[in-house]
């Protein structure tokens, strides 16, 4: 299915078209995010608007978008819960400073070994995720309950019947033509078919069609709520909503028993939270102290600050290194993980030095770039300086962008995200692979998070290959003309494969002189040369001698450390040489 994104070579047309596409899907994306990890939906958006800049200027991989993220916000959510946002920023700059650290020291290259079945578990598991991510666009406060509950009825709808029609746009216009992209079409021809139905028709007051406003609103409401629920529980108190509207909602708290208690536990148990000023309308950004208090800056800080970063530059990093190995394989090009590591992290210095919420990149947002034409820098530049527009000047009108629109734009990327091949290969590739690439695609969907499910991709893939080579060492046995036994080894020397190797030899039966020929092998690590040690003691006990022939210069490097236990005849090794080193 990644040939659902592939088009021909890019122009400025496309990339500038394509920018402003992936500009008005980052929006939701980005407040669904900040409050995720308990911050305002501005610094959700600023947050996308620096890291897509600066990571498509100095970024490794063209084409490529990055913004604030939920696999970050999740982890930065506990730092703001404990310790406050001040500490937030501080984090993220520190999150940065380890990523570049990471690029300079060309660490990038580690992605090399993420195996493929990892790959495929990795893309099937992100797409279910995006997916499911969409089901939150349908939800509502209930006027009785006021509680989130599903759209149901005529709302319900309308809402399925816009997203069909933004995901029919998108699939049958490149087949008519390509001068324009599809999802832009898409997003604004279904803006335009809800502003008339929200027009004429309304649902209780509010708009039938939900849109980007409502969906900020509905996000503010619900996190209000949760807060002051959360607060009174812990006093044994519950909470009562006395009234609720499209731009307020109040919140009584009482205790759980007599009703004038409440009096007493909480000298003011009622609390009222406007939601009509909610919106992505703001100035420009501004540096974080200068309306946040600074964190003390002693090592106590920096100790509470350290994990976080740590496991942000990590994850970030992650992310950001295999969606460029899948945006590589859709473009058939190559981006320089290194550069994008450092381009990450100097994304998230100045992402934090001006009050955001750190970020990495995005695969939703970078598919639907490579969809809609955006192979170049200018793509995701114009989509960063879009979003910058949008919170300075274009406010009102992105909060009228109905949900549907956003919604079917993203289905079509879940539906070419999904690797449809995986499932053909399941019964043709081996059975590792194919429980290798569910164990991701399961981690992914309900732990919910990337960089932990490819690690353990990766250490369950390397167990896997170390198990299955372990037993692929052998040897060929003959005696020379002087007598001497020759053990022709095949296979690799490892820690996994070291007591097998052990087994192959007869010490008792052996003659005096023992030969061990390494030109088919290759000794891999400690492991491997403790047991020629343990085995040159053993011929050595008996009063046999033991030689090492056709050793690769890595192999005899290893074995200095044997010193005089192991002799390693190199007089009948091959010598090979360039013709560079002859003409020196």
């Amino acid at each position: 299915m990644l040939n659902f994104f592939r088009s021909n070579t890019a122009n400025a047309k496309d990339d500038l078209l394509s920018g402003l596409t992936v500009a008005l899907a980052l929006v939701p994306e980005a407040i669904a995010f900040a409050f995720v990890a308990g911050v305002s939906p501005l610094i959700g958006l600023y947050s996308a608007f620096f890291i897509g800049l600066i990571t498509s200027i100095f970024g490794g991989r063209p084409g490529m978008i990055s913004g604030a993220t939920g696999a970050m916000a999740v982890i930065v959510v506990a730092l703001v819960q404990l310790h406050g946002i001040e500490y937030l920023f501080p984090a993220v700059i520190l999150c940065g400073v380890i990523q570049i650290a990471t690029g300079f020291g060309r660490l990038g290259k580690l992605i090399r070994m993420v195996p493929h079945s990892v790959m495929l578990g990795f893309v099937n598991g992100l797409a279910i995720v995006i997916g499911l991510a969409q089901l939150g666009s349908f939800r509502t406060i209930d006027a009785g309950s006021n509680e989130l509950t599903y759209l149901s009825g005529r709302p319900l709808a309308i809402m399925l019947a816009l997203v069909a029609l933004t995901m029919s746009v998108i699939w049958l216009l490149p087949k008519v033509t390509r001068a324009i992209p599809a999802s832009l079409v898409a997003i604004l021809g279904v803006t335009l078919i809800s502003l008339g139905i929200n027009q004429f028709q309304t649902d209780g007051g509010s708009n039938l069609v939900p849109t980007v406003g409502d969906m900020l609103q509905t996000n503010a409401k619900a996190a209000a709520l949760e807060q002051h629920r959360h607060a009174l529980a812990s006093l044994g108190a519950e909470s009562d909503v006395t009234h609720a509207d499209d731009q307020t909602i109040q919140l009584v708290g009482r205790l759980s028993g007599e009703p004038g208690a409440a009096d007493n536990a909480m000298p003011d148990p009622t609390s009222t939270v406007n939601v009509d000023d909610v919106g992505i309308s703001g100035g420009l950004p501004v540096p974080f102290f200068m309306e946040h208090a600074l964190p003390p800056l002693t090592w106590e800080t920096l100790w509470i600050i350290f994990p976080f970063s740590l496991t942000l530059a990590a994850v970030g990093l992650i992310e950001s290194l295999m969606t460029m190995t899948l945006i590589d394989e859709i473009t058939e090009t190559r981006g320089r993980g290194n550069k994008e590591c450092v381009g990450q992290g100097a994304a998230n210095v100045l992402c934090g030095m001006f009050g955001g919420m750190g970020g990495c990149a995005m695969i939703g947002q970078s598919l639907i770039n490579v969809n809609s034409g955006g192979r170049g820098r200018l793509s995701g530049i114009t989509a960063a300086v879009s979003l910058l527009l949008f919170i300075l000047f274009c406010a009102p009108l992105i909060e009228r962008i109905p949900m549907a629109a956003l919604v079917g734009v993203m289905f079509m990327v879940v539906i070419g995200t999904f690797e449809w091949a995986s499932l053909k290969m399941i019964r043709r590739v081996p059975k590792t692979d194919v429980m290798v690439m569910v164990l991701v695609a399961g981690y992914t969907v309900i732990m919910h998070d990337l960089a932990t499910a490819v690690i353990l991709g990766v250490i369950v893939s390397a167990v896997v290959f170390a198990w299955q080579h372990a037993t692929h060492i052998g040897a060929q046995t003959h005696l020379n003309e002087f007598g001497s036994k020759i053990y022709q080894l095949h296979g690799p020397l490892f820690f996994a494969s070291a007591s097998s190797f052990k087994e192959l030899f007869d010490v008792h039966r052996d003659p005096d002189d023992v030969v061990i020929d390494f030109y088919y092998t290759r000794v891999y690590d400690q492991s491997g040369l403790e047991a020629i040690n343990a085995l040159a003691e053993r011929y050595d006990a008996a009063g046999k001698r033991l030689h090492l022939t056709h050793l690769s210069g890595e192999c005899r490097e290893l074995l200095d450390k044997a010193g005089d236990l192991v002799e390693v005849n190199v007089s009948r090794d091959p010598q090979y040489h360039l013709a560079t080193d002859r003409l020196a």
